[in-house]
Formats: C-alpha cells, structure tokens, sequence
C-alpha cells in the first residue's frame, strides 16, 4: 500500500529461470539489474515463494497477477504449474493468468479450460511471441470459454524486443472484430499498442465499451495541459493513470490558457515559452532513457 492506496501489480512474470531464453535472461540482467529481482531465486534459479512475498512487502505490492507464457521460440516457457507454488504461499495476494498458443496447444480451448479450472482469473494471449495471428480459426472457441467463464482476455499488443518474435502480430487492429464479435468479453491491450500501434489501440478503446488499455510499459510523457480547456480534467486524469502504471510523466500545467493555445505562437509569447520547456523536457527524458539502458 503507498499513500493508503492499495497497489496492484497487474503484468508480473516470475519463471524458473532455466525454463526461459538466453534473451530473455539477458533482459531482464540488463533493465532489472537494481530492482533487486534476483534475490527472490535460489542456487537452482528457482523462485523461493517467501523471498518473493518479502519482496513484494518491501515494494508495498498488495497484489498480483501472475503470468505463465509459452513462447519456445521467443522468451521461452514458463508453465503454468510453476507458478501454483508461489500463489500457494499467499493466496490472498496472488492471483493466476492463464496462457495459450495454438502452435503448442490442440486445441488452445481445451489447454486455457485446463488452466482456468487450477483457479486463472484472466486468459493472456501472446500472438507475437508466439508467432500466431490472434483471429486464427483455432483461437475464437478461447475467446468462446472466456464468454462463457465472465473471465477477461489480455493481448499483447504493439512488437518485441526479443529474437524470434512476430512483430506484425501485435497490430491491435486484429482483435477489432474479435472485441466486437464478445462484446461481453473485457480485452485489455497489453502495452497499448506499444511503437506505432498507440493511436490504433486508444481509437478502440474509446469505440468499443469492452476493450481497455494497459498503461504498463508506456515511454516517459510530457503532458501541456491548458487551464481553461475543456479537457483539463481529462488530461489530469490521464497524468494519473500514467503515474499509477510506473510511467514517467512530466506535467505543463497553464492556468490562463485556452484550448489549442500552442497553435497560437504568433499571437501569444507564452506559447513559444512552452514549446522551450517541452523541448527541455523531452530532452531529459530521453536522456533518462539513455542512461537507463547503458
């Protein structure tokens, strides 16, 4: 809890270490390596249940969604029987997230059955690391099962970083008939689109009542917010939602101003003003993000 606040780590991945790839492996060395993950694994690579609790006591996490994934030809598998341990060491904190590929798993319907049944509460599907398109033939009795069970379906969506994967497959415009086709069914887009998919993944959002954006994983924001538009209380609410996922956001907040006020540069000194401090802005943000990755 933070600030009285329960927190909710909705995306969390917690493999035995030799089930996963090289890659991946590295990754996590690379973009972890002051997190302090590590001290939750022991000699074998194997998650230790009460080092991961601790870990999430000392974070203030109150809960979270536990990940299984099979992908051998991107990160690897992470089954989901690996996971039942640390969810057995606190019940109450953790909760479990199904995942199927139809390349491992015939029939998909029957594997994601099998994983609901041990106590998922969500099923993820992972079309670009698992090389699939998300509107196969094979995958719609999934989408069946979760209409069924009133459970939600997470998608992956925008590329990956690791060799391997299917870029093209994270194109969230895939699942548009798949949403509209449940309308019944909650589909969270898993990194909004990431890349050049954002726009799309917002747009379906904000058209469909069904479909939400997972915040997790967007680059840092600078955010010019006017004082007398009326979407401030929107874009505010935004900068929140952004803080609340672990996102970076810088705020430019102008009381004084009206809507659009930055196209008015010939006409309002404060608009060249703010354009220098969001030129400012995003130059230390990108600069965090290259210290961050050396």
């Amino acid at each position: 809890m933070i600030d009285g606040l329960a927190v909710v780590d909705a995306h969390m991945h917690v493999p035995r270490l030799s089930t996963v790839s090289s890659s991946w492996m590295q990754w996590a060395l690379d973009y972890g390596r002051d997190s302090g993950w590590q001290t939750v694994f022991d000699a074998d690579g194997d998650p230790d249940p009460a080092r991961l609790d601790a870990l999430l006591d000392a974070e203030g996490v109150d809960a979270a969604l536990l990940f299984a994934e099979y992908s051998p030809g991107a990160t690897g598998i992470q089954p989901v029987e690996d996971l039942l341990p640390l969810i057995a060491q606190n019940p109450g904190r953790y909760r479990l997230v199904a995942n199927v590929n139809p390349l491992l798993h015939t029939p998909p319907a029957a594997e994601a059955e099998r994983q609901l049944n041990l106590g998922a509460v969500a099923v993820k599907v992972h079309p670009v690391h698992g090389a699939f398109r998300v509107d196969r033939d094979d995958m719609y009795p999934v989408y069946d099962l979760c209409a069924e069970r009133g459970v939600p379906v997470i998608v992956h969506t925008g590329p990956s970083i690791f060799p391997g994967s299917q870029a093209d497959a994270g194109d969230p415009k895939l699942m548009d008939t798949i949403a509209a086709a449940y309308p019944g069914v909650p589909f969270v887009l898993a990194h909004g689109g990431r890349g050049h998919w954002y726009a799309d993944a917002a747009r379906m959002a904000l058209a469909r009542g069904n479909v939400w954006i997972d915040l997790a994983g967007l680059p840092p924001a600078v955010m010019v917010i006017a004082g007398r538009d009326p979407l401030r209380d929107e874009g505010l609410a935004y900068a929140e939602a952004l803080r609340a996922a672990g996102v970076p956001v810088s705020v430019h907040l102008d009381p004084e101003m009206p809507h659009g006020f930055l196209l008015f540069g010939r006409y309002l000194d404060r608009t060249g003003e703010v354009i220098a401090e969001v030129g400012a802005a995003l130059a230390e943000a990108l600069a965090d993000e290259t210290r961050g990755k050396q």
